[in-house]
């Protein structure tokens, strides 16, 4: 005979376990309609297999997590690859994406974006097509040909009305766009539509070049940074993916999903979303840079790294600029890089090293206070 709620509530209330393994119990043993018997071996049964996951008193667990990540990261390859389901878009993987990711690289070589859309904007191409150009960064070689008139010392822009048309886009409005930031005088032609032309307010050669090259960095629409939006339909609802990354701009455009925009910049999502967030995205990301490789590493590995490089509040590399340089022994930060430097900075300083931690003992020959060399027994 299966037992009641509150007896259910009772036997599980005795228990010291998470409380999402509680709830879970609780769950499943309303719906199985357990008896008592059955529930206490049940109950039994999961208290055996918790206390063995639980990581055994004084265990090497730094040790091993690097062991973990590191062993399968000799077997990773060291090429770019397209985005999975993107031709169109590169995307850094393998080796050289995970030490990005140990190394908190503030900009990482291939950056990318997948901005999900609110159900208006996804169900819709068009309107996802308009989206992309808001967001794509729009620039005068992407509407235009450039002539230079070396009679006249001016710069002659002829606009593509059909790629003006696509963009929303006017002449008068690239004039004014330009007017605003280069110093230069700006004419939309009468006698021909959709012609601008740039004159250097001291007219020469030299200046002339110098107009020719500035032109092509002027952004006119869309966020700076973002190269390409490429639209894919991924089961019923259009997602944009991008080449570059401004995650802060994009969230504020209308029509985005906030919920669901991701970034592989993990430098932004700590700057937008707080530290938390960038752990997730740590984790993340070194977990689908491992998966790609079709290796397989414990996530509580990779969440003990998160947690150390982020501990402090803020995302910091495993190196001699962050975590290990950081260390209170001196024979620890000169056992991973510049030995010689580290040791004559502490030895004019007269820094005193207390020998707490594993590598200073294992330099000086000293058992290490981890595993059995933690644990004093004494006999009579």
């Amino acid at each position: 005979m299966s037992i009641s709620e509150a007896t259910i509530d009772s036997m599980i209330a005795q228990l010291d376990l998470p409380k999402n393994i509680l709830k879970t119990l609780r769950e499943d043993a309303l719906k199985a309609n357990v008896t008592k018997k059955e529930l206490e071996e049940i109950i039994e049964r999961l208290g055996e297999s918790y206390r063995y996951a639980l990581v055994e008193p004084c265990e090497a667990v730094g040790v091993v997590s690097a062991q973990s990540i590191g062993e399968p990261g000799t077997q990773m390859t060291m090429r770019t690859f397209h985005y999975a389901g993107v031709a169109e878009i590169n995307v850094t993987l393998g080796l050289p994406r995970l030490i990005e990711i140990v190394d908190a690289r503030k900009l990482p070589s291939t950056p990318m974006m997948t901005i999900a859309l609110e159900p208006e904007y996804a169900t819709d191409r068009d309107k996802a097509r308009v989206l992309a150009w808001e967001i794509e960064a729009t620039h005068i070689d992407n509407l235009a040909d450039i002539t230079t008139d070396l009679a006249n010392m001016q710069l002659i822009i002829d606009l593509n009305e059909k790629t003006l048309q696509q963009r929303s886009l006017t002449a008068d409005e690239i004039a004014d766009k330009v007017r605003e930031k280069m110093d230069v005088v700006v004419t939309v032609s009468g006698n021909i539509s959709n012609q601008i032309i740039l004159t250097p307010n001291a007219p020469s050669y030299r200046e002339l070049l110098q107009l020719a090259k500035n032109i092509h960095g002027i952004t006119l629409k869309g966020i700076e940074g973002i190269k390409r939006v490429v639209i894919r339909k991924d089961g019923d609802e259009y997602t944009l993916y991008t080449e570059g990354s401004q995650l802060k701009d994009v969230l504020q455009i209308e029509g985005v999903d906030v919920t669901r925009t991701y970034t592989n910049n993990i430098e932004e999502i700590y700057s937008v979303f707080g530290i938390e967030a960038a752990r997730n995205a740590i984790i993340t990301e070194a977990n689908n840079t491992l998966g790609e490789q079709g290796l397989t590493v414990d996530i509580r590995h990779i969440m003990l790294v998160a947690d150390i490089m982020c501990c402090d509040g803020e995302v910091k590399q495993i190196g001699r600029h962050g975590i290990s340089g950081e260390k209170a022994s001196v024979f620890a930060r000169a056992a991973f890089e510049v030995t010689v430097n580290h040791l004559l900075d502490a030895g004019m300083r007269g820094d005193l090293d207390e020998l707490n931690g594993v590598t200073e003992n294992i330099i000086v020959g000293q058992p290490i206070k981890l595993g059995t060399g933690d644990v004093h027994l004494i006999s009579r």
